[in-house]
């Protein structure tokens, strides 16, 4: 038995699916299902129901999935302590970020942390909430910067930083000459969201909630810039957080229009594991991505 082997079945487990578990682990699919069966071979009982379009987990995989996450989050432990015991401020840290506020927050952040712990430098790695979460309790991350409401057992959550939302229409569009435009107000036009599984189209659903309906025309795409890009084209409106809309990342064809109260918004949170060792190392994050957020100082 094998960390490697641990780690195969935690993926597919979570996956559903030997292919996109390889892809995860970076290991081709034929060594990955070798090293599961292995392992299955070796405690005598089979892990997972092999079916034609999704994996199963049998009673005894559960158990095993179970104690293996928790397995790889002791070893991810052991190492923590080891660097922590020298300088909690050296060494990398390996941050995950959601993928609607990487491309925002991580130009300012990273200078901001370099600045105050020139020695920890950043393993970068954006994802969506789901698989930060599945990085986070096997260690192969450290601290992620997501959106609330996350609870997850052993993950431990430090609220950050509300962000209002703001439509977003092409410059001909009637509503780019209004002062503000009500939630209720966007299921009537071709709105363009975030594909599902990002938190961010949860978040505009749960602020919008008649998008929901049948008859609302809705387009979806991975990528906030992509939506930017869309609305700019004259496909439709859409939705994006304060932090997309600051001056260097405006198009001029894209006019943003505020929401009526009560003004839809997110809450960007850290979240790391309740073991981790090197509280210091948060500690200096947090305080960049305050330093981050703090108003620049007036001229004059």
């Amino acid at each position: 038995m094998t960390l490697n082997e641990l780690r195969y079945v935690v993926a597919v487990a979570h996956e559903r699916s030997f292919g996109r578990a390889a892809a995860k682990c970076f290991v081709s699919q034929p060594a990955l299902s070798v090293a599961v069966q292995k392992l299955e071979d070796e405690l005598g009982a089979p892990l997972f129901e092999r079916g034609k379009s999704e994996v199963g987990i049998t009673p005894v995989g559960e158990r095993v999935v179970e104690q293996a996450q928790r397995v790889l989050e002791e070893v991810a432990r052991l190492r923590d302590i080891a660097k922590a015991a020298q300088d909690p401020l050296a060494g990398v840290l390996k941050l995950g970020v959601i993928y609607t506020v990487a491309p925002y927050l991580l130009p300012d952040l990273v200078p901001a942390l370099r600045k105050r712990a020139p020695a920890m430098p950043l393993e970068i790695e954006e994802n969506m909430t789901e698989n930060l979460e599945t990085a986070l309790k096997a260690g192969r991350i450290d601290v992620a910067i997501i959106a609330l409401p996350f609870r997850s057992a052993g993950i431990v959550t430090e609220f950050c930083y509300e962000e209002p939302f703001e439509v977003v229409v092409p410059q001909d569009h009637p509503w780019a000459a209004r002062k503000s435009v009500g939630a209720d107000e966007l299921a009537a036009e071709h709105t363009i969201l975030m594909n599902v599984g990002h938190c961010f189209r949860d978040q505009v659903l749960g602020s919008c909630p008649e998008l929901n309906q049948a008859s609302a025309q809705v387009a979806r795409t991975n990528s906030l810039e992509t939506v930017r890009n869309m609305v700019a084209s004259g496909l439709g409106i859409s939705v994006l957080p304060r932090d997309a809309l600051v001056p260097k990342y405006r198009n001029k064809l894209v006019v943003a229009v505020p929401f009526t109260r009560p003004v839809p918004t997110r809450r960007i949170a850290l979240a790391y594991r309740k073991s981790y060792p090197r509280p210091a190392a948060i500690d200096a994050l947090r305080a960049a991505i305050a330093a981050c957020r703090a108003p620049a100082p007036a001229a004059g």
